[in-house]
């Protein structure tokens, strides 16, 4: 056998050295990995930077290099008056601002708009911050008690009773509705084809109503007896928050639980007490501001907000009305998802601000600006029931079989285990849903409620400030204002799913 010497797989002579590698790190490496690392993104980097050329280069132009920033009318933003090519007219906005802010709200009661900016703000930002403790008290401080205290600042007005006399107003209100409905059938069956259904149908709503008008008396009677004492107010308040410490009490447990809901009780009623009587609310309260005064970002705001927090429960209880097994449930809400996503927006606004005063009782006013936020709530709750549907679909069937196995109710087993998931799978649509409904404001323009693009458009006729460029800058600014709202909730959104989703990350 030949010997093969270990030389001979030694390499004798040095390898060439290698090219460095290609930089992928700094401005260089992002230009060449990201940019330029294939024809199609070269030429789409090339696209870009046109379209920067001929948009994003002018609008900075516009709005700040030859922009207008002093001034006291038309006249500093004429091009006659600079003396070159003018941009944007920032003191029209400065001139306008609180126009586009308040709308016509009484400069002397402008803190009311801005205590209730500061109160909401005080109470949402520790709810977005997720380390904060406490989240149980903020949130019903904030969807709840806020709300209330939000309504007297900003409309003012006082209270003349309390859930007593609210009750009996409301069961008294049901009976003059039945009635009126009866004696209507009763007058139309004089002249109608079908008299005698019309007058036994007529007959028997008179009588239901009569029935409910003697089931209510004792309420209505210790109503006018309330209304008629000294302190009407506090004597409602007083007998409301005794009887409903006591059934709370009653249903905790009684002597051995229920002294942790009787406590409860009696603080959320101290709490409100302290309110009434902190906003003189007994004593008629604030002066009234007509919600006709509103305008500006008050009313964006107010109908977004509403908008937001109503559509959500409306949309959960839709959603799983939607896949009862119940035929009559599941029907309904089929059917009430299906018409009102049938029906463009602008319809709903005209229905809620024309059409809906017909469907009350003649002695009930229900304000233009409330019925809007109903329109507005309703719409968005069926388009919220929808998505909401979606992330129920995609909840594994083996988790509700799990909480069945387990001897959970449906009640616990939708609100603990299947909702939860599912509202963590929709968050992108929830929150594309809100942004949408953020922009979708300016509509109630069209049934005269000035919001920010509303007043906007009101402060155009202003001869004081009639140039070339004060449209374009107008809109420009409510521009900003919309894509800091909607780009801050689509951030926010961004980060609670990762957060709630970190579970799934490799």
């Amino acid at each position: 056998m030949t010997d093969i010497s270990a030389s001979s797989f030694v390499r004798q002579d040095l390898v060439a050295e290698r090219a460095a590698p290609a930089k992928t790190t700094g401005f260089i490496g992002f230009l060449r990995t990201r940019l330029l690392n294939s024809p199609g993104n070269i030429l789409l980097t090339i696209l870009g930077l046109l379209l920067a050329w001929y948009i994003v280069i002018p609008a900075i132009k516009f709005l700040l290099v030859d922009a207008i920033w002093t001034g006291k009318d038309r006249t500093a933003c004429l091009a006659e008056k600079a003396g070159h090519e003018v941009g944007a007219c920032w003191p029209y906005i400065q001139a306008k601002l609180t126009q586009l802010i308040y709308g016509f709200y009484p400069e002397a009661h402008r803190w009311r708009v801005n205590l209730t900016y500061g109160l909401g703000a005080a109470l949402l930002l520790p709810l977005l911050m997720p380390r904060l403790p406490a989240k149980a008290l903020n949130s019903g401080l904030f969807f709840f008690a806020f709300p209330v205290v939000a309504f007297f600042l900003l409309h003012g007005g006082g209270i003349a009773g309390f859930g007593m006399s609210w009750t009996a107003g409301l069961f008294e209100l049901f009976e003059q509705s039945i009635g009126g409905a009866g004696d209507l059938l009763v007058n139309l069956s004089k002249s109608s084809a079908i008299a005698p259904l019309l007058w036994v149908l007529g007959k028997l709503l008179v009588l239901v109503g009569l029935l409910i008008h003697w089931l209510i008396f004792p309420l209505t009677w210790l109503r006018d007896q309330l209304q008629a004492s000294s302190a009407p107010v506090w004597g409602d308040f007083l007998l409301t928050a005794v009887i409903v410490s006591a059934v709370l009490f009653v249903l905790g447990g009684g002597m051995r639980t229920g002294h942790r809901a009787l406590i409860g009780s009696l603080l959320t009623f101290a709490g409100i007490a302290a309110g009434i009587k902190l906003m003189g609310l007994d004593r008629g309260g604030f002066p009234i501001v007509d919600t006709r005064l509103w305008g500006g970002l008050l009313v964006t705001l107010v109908i977004a907000i509403t908008g937001i927090v109503a559509s959500m429960p409306i949309g959960i209880a839709l959603a799983l009305g939607r896949r009862s097994t119940i035929p009559l449930i599941r029907i309904f809400s089929i059917a009430f998802i299906e018409f009102w996503r049938g029906v463009p927006l602008i319809t709903v606004l005209f229905f809620a601000t024309y059409m809906l005063p017909l469907f009350v009782p003649g002695n009930f006013a229900v304000d233009g600006l409330l019925r809007a936020l109903i329109g507005v709530a309703i719409f968005t709750g069926a388009y919220m029931a929808e998505v909401i549907r979606g992330g129920l679909a995609a909840v594994a069937r083996g988790q509700a079989e799990a909480a069945s196995a387990l001897g959970l109710s449906w009640w616990k087993t939708t609100s603990l285990i299947v909702l939860p998931q599912a509202l963590r799978y929709v968050i992108p649509g929830i929150v594309n849903s809100f942004i949408s409904l953020f922009k979708d404001t300016s509509l109630v323009s069209i049934v005269a409620l000035f919001d920010l693009l509303g007043s906007l458009r009101a402060s155009f006729s202003d001869p004081n400030w009639s140039t070339p460029t004060t449209a374009f800058t107008g809109f420009a600014f409510a521009g900003m204002i919309y894509f800091v709202f909607c780009f801050g909730m689509s951030r926010y959104s961004l980060f609670v799913e990762n957060r709630l989703n970190a579970h799934r990350r490799h």
